[in-house]
């Protein structure tokens, strides 16, 4: 039943993105998170790895400063979408409780190079090409979000721009994640990374928290990111239920459902009102009555009735108003 109902938490899993410039950590960070989070479900990493990032993290390597052991995860390196989509639909919930997706930027790519028809003058995208493209794309984030296991998507890291209005010149005002304009609000956490170097000093990462719904780790800057400090701080508000979010597609059906119910029931209403006056301006004696009758269609009545019945309607009361004027003539 819709309506409102009392909020309740159904947020079970946490559900991350971050992205960074080349070399800010975000494959390692996200292993490291996943591990802390497939250890407290006692399920395994499945990785999609887009660009093999992983390849060195699952195996040993005792020269890494921080965790020189390898990562245990199952990987599937792909950069098709359709083929992520699939993966994801088909896993084991039962085996895997962790999904990482590196690099959410490929895939997007993916999606926009998947139109094989004609380019605008300027070389890019007609605009009626989108609702295609973005369509996979969309599904499987919504996937992600919805999915009751935990999510961490990582993407590269992209500039905004912006003109000045004094020199007209564009110029950087931040940064962003290079993917599709809506995937970072999806996630419940955004981070963007950044590997700072300093003089006689090794590089560290460390972790700007740009969106956090949790309220718990907004704002803050956090060095050397890792599950202790990133997802615990976290776990003891996570619920016992995950909410599912609609696709797009689900929407529009209902929606779509909800409107053919609405003019079915307008079409009747219509019908019925049609029928009403049609016979009264039959009955009508004289060119005053049917004015009169005509005066009862009011913009209230007409929004109840289709257009087409409205059209009819006029020219049943012309019709009238004609016969009786030569009625009258005789």
């Amino acid at each position: 039943m819709g309506g409102f109902r009392k909020a309740k938490p159904e947020q079970a899993f946490i559900k991350e993105a971050i992205y960074g410039a080349s070399g800010s950590g975000k494959t390692f960070t996200s292993l490291l998170i996943g591990e802390g989070l497939a250890k407290i479900t006692g399920k395994r990493i499945a990785f999609i790895d887009t660009e093999r990032g992983s390849d060195f993290y699952s195996q040993a390597v005792k020269e890494r400063k921080i965790h020189p052991e390898a990562f245990d995860f199952d990987a599937l390196y792909t950069r098709s979408l359709s083929e992520s989509l699939e993966a994801v639909k088909d896993i084991d919930l039962k085996t895997h409780g962790v999904i990482i997706v590196d690099s959410i930027t490929h895939l997007w790519e993916t999606a926009k190079n998947s139109f094989d028809g004609k380019m605008t003058k300027a070389g890019t995208l007609p605009f009626h090409a989108w609702g295609k493209i973005k369509k996979p794309y969309k599904e499987f984030i919504n996937m992600l979000i919805s999915m009751p296991c935990h999510v961490i998507i990582c993407g590269r890291q992209g500039n905004d721009f912006a003109e000045d209005e004094e020199t007209g010149e564009l110029k950087c005002t931040g940064h962003k994640m290079k993917a599709e304009g809506e995937t970072p609000y999806e996630p419940h956490i955004l981070i963007r990374l950044e590997s700072i170097k300093g003089k006689n000093v090794d590089s560290y990462p460390i972790a700007h928290i740009e969106k956090d719904r949790t309220g718990i780790l907004a704002g803050m800057a956090i060095e050397y990111p890792d599950f202790d400090n990133l997802i615990k701080p976290l776990l003891p508000i996570l619920g016992h239920k995950q909410a599912m979010i609609e696709s797009e597609e689900e929407t529009a059906s209902h929606d779509a459902e909800k409107n053919t119910e609405e003019d079915i029931k307008k079409e009747a209403k219509s019908f019925e009102l049609l029928e009403h006056f049609e016979s009264r301006f039959k009955l009508a004696n004289d060119r005053e009555e049917a004015e009169a009758i005509a005066k009862e269609i009011t913009p209230d009545v007409k929004k109840q009735m289709t257009i087409k019945d409205v059209a009819t309607l006029k020219e049943i009361y012309l019709e009238t108003i004609k016969r009786k004027e030569l009625k009258a003539k005789k």
